[in-house]
């Protein structure tokens, strides 16, 4: 069968190729893939940033956001063929810490977790896939290929979950949420705020195109600029860029006592000297909390589920901004200014 592998570390050693039929020990139900989605993380594992091959192996086959259906359930009593199935990524460490022994492996705390595409186990980018009955989440059928974005919806529903999990510290009722970046998170995090009565803001840096539309359409408000421009501060602010002075205009720009999520993971951008203890400062005095949040675990996986079963499909559709062949994943590799979420697509839904 063919599959999209890597070599990690390797920079220019991604290729399509004929790799063997998944084995039987990676997992009893076997899928038929339709779709994987790209994401900022696929891109950088082909750029030979980091990525981790399986024990024993040269190759990883890339994909961490999939979609597929059931050929064989295997031994599940809760899955039949046809099924419409997505993968959870992360698997616990075999040690356990103790995150992990209670199902929280996405507050792993000694770093020994595993994950599909990333690290040490192969990912979904193949034409048929194996996984194990506890780690395949059911999608709702009408979502159809939509379904390939529950993987990024399970992160921001955790990163919702660890604001709420924060603010009830003390009294707290927020009315206004801010998200920076209209990617594919930031609209997917808008659109679960909307869900939650909130008054949504959006804010990222183009003035055209789809991104503002769609903000509109679920009726939230677009803005350009910087957070300092908005007039006003948010009582929560989900930060999904990963730009450091973004970062910091968040935390300067949070109300009191207000929550700052940070989903977006980039690198470079140190601020040095006074701008730091600035910042700190701010912190204290307005009684704020800053938290980061990464990966799901199954309870986000379930409640992500019924954030795009209650969605507009319509709205939904219109995230995925283009399809690729899997001959053409190169392609899918190089982002464009129209892009949102960009799939590689096996099969038809």
């Amino acid at each position: 069968m063919k599959a999209i592998t890597v070599e990690p570390k390797q920079p220019g050693t991604a290729r399509l190729e004929d790799i063997l039929e998944p084995d039987p020990r990676d997992g009893s139900v076997l899928v038929e893939a339709i779709a994987v989605g790209v994401c900022g993380t696929d891109t950088e594992i082909v750029e030979g940033k980091y990525g981790w091959a399986p024990p024993g192996k040269k190759r990883l086959v890339l994909g961490h956001e999939s979609l597929g259906r059931v050929l064989d359930p295997g031994a599940s009593s809760s899955l039949k063929i046809g099924d419409l199935v997505v993968g959870i990524v992360r698997r616990p460490d075999g040690v356990p810490c103790p995150n992990c022994a209670i199902g929280e492996w996405d507050m792993c705390t000694n770093g020994q977790y595993t994950e599909r595409g990333i690290k040490e186990i192969d990912g979904f980018m193949s034409e048929r896939w194996r996984i194990e009955p506890e780690y395949a989440m059911k999608v709702d059928r009408s979502l159809g290929i939509l379904g390939v974005l529950l993987e990024p919806t399970t992160v921001v529903t955790k990163a919702l979950e660890q604001v709420v999990a924060v603010g009830q510290r003390a009294f707290w009722e927020p009315r206004t949420v801010l998200v920076t970046g209209a990617g594919p998170i930031g609209l997917l995090a808008a659109l679960i705020a909307m869900q939650h009565g909130k008054e949504v803001h959006v804010l990222d840096r183009v003035d055209a195109g789809p991104k503002p539309e769609l903000v509109r359409a679920l009726g939230a408000t677009y803005h350009t600029g910087r957070v300092a421009d908005l007039g006003f501060e948010p009582d929560v602010i989900i930060e999904c860029t990963g730009v450091g002075q973004v970062v910091q205009d968040a935390i300067r720009g949070i109300s009191a006592g207000g929550v700052v999520c940070l989903t977006g993971v980039g690198a470079g951008g140190s601020t040095a000297g006074p701008a730091v203890a600035d910042v700190a400062a701010a912190v204290v005095l307005k009684n704020n909390v800053i938290v980061g949040s990464v990966n799901a675990n199954k309870r986000h996986w379930y409640k992500a589920g019924q954030v795009l079963a209650r969605a507009d499909r319509a709205w939904l559709a219109k995230l995925i901004s283009r399809r690729e062949k899997p001959e053409d994943f190169a392609n899918a590799l190089k982002r464009t200014p129209a892009d949102i979420k960009v799939i590689i697509q096996f099969a038809e839904a």
